[in-house]
């Protein structure tokens, strides 16, 4: 099993969520019972564990006893999640805070550790998902921008400019061309232009993409 052997961080240690008592360290305390280190299984937190009911109760010491114990195994499920450190700590701690957020919704019915790992990773898809429209979404004001044209003053700067556009339009194929009319001109956006078209959204995508492509190398030729 992937989860069955901590990995140890690279840099740093994770963090952990701060309770009302302060922040939680990375160290053993009454409220773990002994301070002797934990096999993989010790590891494992049973649905009926005390410390859970005396967390959802409020107890501070029980909650961050079982956050001090869920750390690596969430991390280690981040880490396998996510390419690369960057953002494993981060990542985290916001699993951690939902862990602890959701936890007077855990009925017990399976081990606390299963179930953070299904918080874990839903969080985590969450905020990959979101983080990457973000950056699709920049991508794509900065594709827009670098295909307005200069701007012009006279009719006839006007005219040339739009004769220019549409000599380079030809070049396209139909397809092509009509995927970035609609997405760029148009204003549509991908989703809306794949259903205009009647293709899938990845296909409007590959459109898009290549036609950007082509269009920029035919504005480089036409330059020189």
């Amino acid at each position: 099993m992937l989860m069955s052997q901590p990995m140890e961080p690279k840099s740093t240690p994770s963090r952990l969520p701060t309770t009302s008592a302060g922040p939680v360290t990375g160290t053993a305390s009454a409220a773990d019972g002994d301070a002797k280190p934990r096999t993989p299984h010790e590891n494992m937190i049973p649905g009926d564990d005390p410390r859970i009911a005396a967390a959802v109760a409020g107890d501070r010491a029980a909650a961050s006893a079982l956050l001090r114990v869920l750390l690596p195994r969430t991390r280690n499920l981040v880490r396998y999640l996510v390419q690369g450190d960057d953002e494993v700590d981060d990542l985290a701690q916001a699993a951690l805070l939902e862990i602890l957020r959701a936890l007077p919704s855990f009925e017990g019915r399976s081990a606390l550790t299963t179930w953070a790992d299904r918080i874990t990773v839903r969080e985590t898809l969450r905020r990959v998902k979101r983080r990457r429209l973000q950056l699709a979404r920049r991508r794509e004001l900065e594709e827009r921008e670098s295909l307005v044209p200069e701007p012009v003053h006279s009719v006839a700067d006007q005219y040339q400019a739009k004769r220019r556009v549409a000599a380079l339009l030809d070049h396209l194929p139909d397809a092509q061309r009509q995927a970035l009319v609609l997405h760029h001109v148009v204003g549509m956006s991908v989703p809306e232009l794949a259903e205009t078209l009647g293709i899938p959204f990845d296909t409007a995508k590959s459109r898009l993409r290549l036609a950007v492509t082509r269009l920029r190398q035919l504005h480089g030729e036409d330059d020189e």
